[in-house]
C-alpha cells in the first residue's frame, strides 16, 4: 500500500488475537503498522508482533526486491512493535538501527544484545538525511513508554507517531475511528496526559499532512479532527455532555436503582446516558465512557464493609489514569451498615477538580419510596448542572 510516492506500508493485520496486551477485547483484531521510506537510502519504521515476523519480512522483501535497507528505525520498544528486531538484523546484517539511548538498553534486555556495532543513537531534534527525505526525531518520553521517539519527514510532511493516534482494530475493519481510538487512548495512554500535551505542543510547530501511527489507519483527511480529540483527551476535558452510570449489583437491587436513574435522566432530557454493568461489560468501555462524559454516577452495594469488587477495580482504573474534572454522584446499598458511598468517595479523594453531587442515594436492601425520591433528586441535580 502506497502512502506517498516514496512511503509504503508493510505492516500486518492480526485477526487471531482475542485480548490485546492480555486484557483489551479486540473483536475486530489489531493492526501492527510498519513503513518503508524509499530514497537514496531506505528506512524501515518499526517491526511487528512476533507471530507475524515471517509475513512482515516478506512484505519488506516484496517492496525492496534486491535492495538492502540502510536503517531500521525503532520508535517504541513494546514487543508488538519490536519483537522482530533480531530476526530483521539476521536477514539484513548491514542495516543500522536508529533509536533512542533508552531503547537500546531495552533491546539488550529483550534480545541479549544492544547491537552496539550497528547503533545510531538519536535524541530530540536530531536529523537523518535519506536523500530527498530528511527525518527529524522528536522525543516523546512516557507516551507511553520512556524510550519513545516519533519521527517527522519534512519532504512528505508525514508524522510517524508511534503509539500516538493509534486505535484497536485491524486495517480491514469497518468501524468508527473515535470509539476504538478513545478506548485505546484511555486504556493505554490515559495516565500520561501531561506528556501527550507536551508532544502535541511540539507537533503544532510542524506542517503535518499525514499521520502514520503504529496501530490503526493512516490519517490524511481533516487532521484537525484527530488533533482536537487528542487535545481534549490529554487535557481530561469533557468531550460529550452526558452521564455515565457504572454499577455493580449482587442480587439486582442496586441494578434496579441504576436503571431507574437512567430512566429518570432520559425523562428529564439528559443528552446521553451510558449504563454499564461492571460485572458484565467490557471494563475498558466503561472507563472510556467515564472519561468521555462530564458526569459519572457510581452505584455499589456494601461488600465486606467495602465496595463490590468490580466497583473497586473500576475506580482503581479511573484513578490510575488521572481521572479528573468531573461531577460524581454516589448510590450505595446495604442491609445493616451501608459504607459504600464513603469508601468510593475516599478512593477518589486524590482526583483533581472532582465535584460530588449534593444528593447521595442510600438504599437499605431494596428501593422504597424514600430512596426512589432520592434518585429522582439526583437525576434533577445532574440534569441542572
Amino acid at each position: 500500500m502506497k502512502i506517498t510516492n516514496d512511503i509504503l506500508y508493510v505492516g500486518v493485520n492480526d485477526h487471531d488475537i482475542d485480548l490485546f496486551e492480555g486484557q483489551y477485547v479486540v473483536e475486530n483484531g489489531m493492526a501492527y503498522n510498519s513503513y518503508i521510506v524509499m530514497d537514496e537510502k531506505t528506512a524501515v519504521f518499526d517491526t511487528v508482533d512476533a507471530r507475524f515476523g515471517e509475513e512482515w519480512l516478506g512484505n519488506i522483501q516484496s517492496v525492496l526486491d534486491s535492495r538492502q535497507p540502510d536503517y531500521l528505525i525503532i520508535q517504541h520498544m513494546e514487543p508488538d512493535h519490536s519483537a522482530n528486531i533480531a530476526d530483521f538484523m539476521k536477514t539484513y546484517p548491514e542495516t543500522k538501527i536508529v533509536s533512542s539511548a533508552k531503547a537500546f538498553v531495552m533491546m539488550k534486555q529483550f534480545f541479549g544484545t544492544d547491537f552496539a556495532d550497528r547503533q545510531v543513537v538519536v535524541k530530540d531534534g536530531d536529523t537523518l538525511a535519506l536523500g530527498t527525505h530528511t527525518l527529524t526525531f522528536v522525543a516523546a518520553p512516557m507516551v507511553h513508554w520512556p524510550e519513545v521517539i516519533v519521527t517527522y519527514d519534512d519532504h512528505d510532511k508525514v508524522l510517524f507517531s508511534a503509539d500516538g493516534f493509534g486505535k484497536f482494530g485491524a486495517l480491514d475493519a469497518e468501524e468508527d475511528w473515535a470509539c476504538e481510538a478513545r478506548r485505546y487512548y484511555f486504556g493505554i495512554v490515559g495516565k500520561y496526559g501531561v506528556q501527550v500535551q507536551n508532544l502535541l505542543k511540539k507537533a503544532a510547530a510542524l506542517d503535518i499532512q499525514t499521520i502514520c501511527p503504529l496501530h490503526g489507519p493512516i490519517l490524511k483527511e481533516d487532521l484537525s479532527y484527530y488533533l482536537n480529540l487528542y487535545q481534549t483527551w490529554s487535557s481530561y476535558s469533557v468531550e460529550t455532555e452526558g452521564v455515565t452510570i457504572a454499577y455493580a449489583s449482587a442480587y439486582g437491587n442496586t441494578k434496579k436503582a441504576a436503571e431507574l436513574l437512567a430512566e429518570k435522566l432520559q425523562e428529564k432530557g439528559c443528552p446521553k446516558v451510558a449504563l454499564n454493568d461492571l460485572a458484565r461489560c467490557d471494563m475498558a468501555e466503561a472507563v472510556e465512557d467515564a472519561f468521555r462524559y462530564g458526569k459519572l454516577v457510581l452505584a455499589s452495594p456494601t461488600y465486606n464493609g467495602d465496595v463490590f469488587p468490580f466497583m473497586r477495580e473500576f475506580i482503581h482504573d479511573l484513578t490510575e489514569r488521572n481521572y479528573q474534572k468531573r461531577t460524581i454522584g454516589l448510590i450505595e446499598n446495604g442491609s445493616w451498615a451501608p459504607t459504600a458511598a464513603r469508601v468510593m468517595q475516599k478512593m477518589l479523594e486524590g482526583c483533581k477538580e472532582i465535584t460530588f453531587t449534593e444528593t447521595s442515594v442510600k438504599i437499605m436492601s431494596a428501593l422504597n419510596d424514600e430512596s426512589i425520591a432520592m434518585i429522582d433528586a439526583l437525576a434533577e441535580e445532574l440534569c441542572k448542572n
